[in-house]
């Protein structure tokens, strides 16, 4: 078999890569790698170590010649690669040209091939964007409402749609939740994006070494001729049970191996309410086909505490210290919501806490502050769709008839619920295109599998402007999530301006 990869500098995309190439089959795997001087090292490194089946192609993923040059022969490719915040937060010129436009480029070379490759394409529960405990459980299908001013899932959200809607005959998108890597607690105290979790919003995690063997099994599955029902899918890779946490919860995980707590280090003020991203995975699809999961979130902080001896140590320098030097540092971040909230950003501090009255009236001490528990929420469900049906959110149509039972009827439906229609008068099937318009009025095609189990809609209404509280107002589909952090009487459309300043504009209600 020959494989292609994009993102193996990344922690998903090495891992995956290590363990494709254990596998004997895997004759030649191509890797691409960006132009810039630090992969000099890491293409020398992996030369040395896989010799001729690895080969480089050295370009950026934007670059529609190198896309071509990478995918040329290939049984199989796997796009992985990903700017992420903060880095997409910063540089957001990076993030259009990797998630968004990069992701199209390498598309296309796929779907331009004499002989296609079946190609995976990783995406993220960014695209789900907030949610609460009141509908913590997500799965494919649900509406897509990316967080207002998060770069990261709106470049993700457009090139989703793009490979659902593209010729590629034989694709896959795997939503990725929120990924434990070795480095992360490094990662993750240098920018106020720490400040951006919703302490009471529910997280599941999933390891990057579990994620690389998600990708090693499909391969495996694929070579032995098993993945008859895998293409063509958008799925979630879920970190199951033992995984799932709320933001609190992994502030304590993450803090306990210095020997501190939230409680220790901060006050509750200082996190966002909402415009977060995170949800629990009612989908575990993935897990049923190719059995990955072996990781928990207790074990990967088990084995950072023990290989660190940084974290050790820390245990030996008062609370007080690291609160005040590496904390209350964090929280005057440019990144954080505290910041916002000091230098008058209104939108931000809006679109993070619902206005600036909001965010001052928040509890400033733990005492006032009621920790959600996740097993109370259901957290530990080994099955959860099939235990908490009733709490999923409504997709607009009956779920139980499978694809090939779609009906007109089913579309029309569907597109009442999104506060829209279906124009079209025939049906052809669930991956034949079909004319729709929004509660807008804005008519566009896609696939009725796109819009159903993809959960994808107008793509003139979003990602940006977000103009959320508008729709909701139209769509059944997305109040019954929106309203869970926003009140019904908001009326904002949030918006970037050509310098990159955030706004929000109140709208005149109708």
């Amino acid at each position: 078999m020959k494989i292609a990869m994009t993102g193996v500098s990344g922690h998903m995309g090495r891992e995956a890569l290590i363990q494709v190439m254990e596998l004997p089959f895997a004759e030649r795997v191509r890797i691409l790698l960006t132009p810039k001087r630090k992969n000099d090292k890491l293409e020398r490194r992996l030369s040395a170590r896989y010799g001729t089946r690895l080969q480089v192609v050295r370009g950026w993923l934007s670059d529609a010649a190198a896309c071509e040059k990478l995918v040329e022969d290939c049984d199989l490719v796997i796009n992985m690669a990903a700017v992420i915040p903060p880095d997409s937060d910063k540089n957001p010129r990076a993030s259009y040209l990797c998630n968004q436009l990069g992701t199209m480029r390498l598309t296309d070379a796929v779907a331009a091939m004499p002989v296609q490759a079946k190609f995976i394409h990783t995406s993220t529960v960014a695209v789900y964007g907030n949610r609460t405990l009141a509908h913590p459980w997500g799965r494919p299908g649900d509406p897509l409402l990316p967080s207002v001013f998060d770069y990261y899932a709106m470049h993700k959200l457009i090139a989703e749609r793009y490979v659902l809607e593209s010729e590629v005959k034989n694709r896959a998108v795997l939503r990725q939740t929120a990924m434990l890597y070795d480095g992360i607690v490094f990662a993750n105290i240098s920018d106020g994006l720490l400040f951006h979790t919703t302490l009471n919003g529910p997280l599941e995690w999933v390891t990057a070494r579990d994620s690389g063997r998600l990708i090693r099994n499909i391969v495996v599955a694929e070579h032995e001729g098993r993945n008859g029902g895998f293409w063509n899918g958008v799925y979630d890779i879920a970190g199951g049970a033992a995984n799932r946490r709320t933001g609190y919860d992994t502030f304590a995980d993450g803090f306990g191996i210095m020997g501190g707590s939230p409680r220790a280090y901060f006050t509750p003020d200082l996190c966002q309410t909402r415009n977060f991203h995170g949800l629990w995975y009612a989908d575990d699809t993935l897990e049923r086909m190719f059995s990955y999961q072996s990781e928990s979130v207790e074990q990967f902080w088990k084995e950072v505490g023990e290989r660190y001896a940084f974290f050790r140590l820390a245990r030996f320098v008062p609370s007080g210290l690291i609160r005040t030097f590496l904390f209350n540092r964090l929280a005057n971040d440019g990144n954080a919501p505290a910041r916002w909230l000091k230098d008058g950003d209104v939108a931000k501090v809006i679109a993070a806490y619902g206005g600036l009255e909001q965010a001052r009236t928040l509890a400033r001490r733990w005492e006032d502050f009621a920790v959600a528990k996740a097993e109370e929420y259901g957290a530990r469900e080994e099955h959860p769709f099939e235990t908490f049906k009733d709490r999923m959110l409504c997709h607009g149509y009956d779920e139980s008839k499978p694809e090939e039972e779609w009906s007109l009827e089913d579309m029309r439906g569907a597109a009442g619920y999104r506060g829209g229609k279906c124009l079209s008068g025939e049906y052809a099937g669930a991956r034949s295109k079909l004319l729709w318009q929004c509660s807008e009025g804005h008519t566009f095609s896609a696939t009725p599998h796109t819009v159903l189990k993809g959960g994808h809609w107008c793509p003139y209404c979003q990602p940006q402007p977000w103009i959320y509280d508008r729709l909701a107002k139209k769509s059944p589909y997305y109040a019954q999530v929106w309203y869970d952090s926003h009140g019904s009487e908001e009326n904002y459309t949030y918006s970037f301006d050509k310098d990159g300043r955030a706004h929000a504009e109140a709208e005149e209600k109708e």
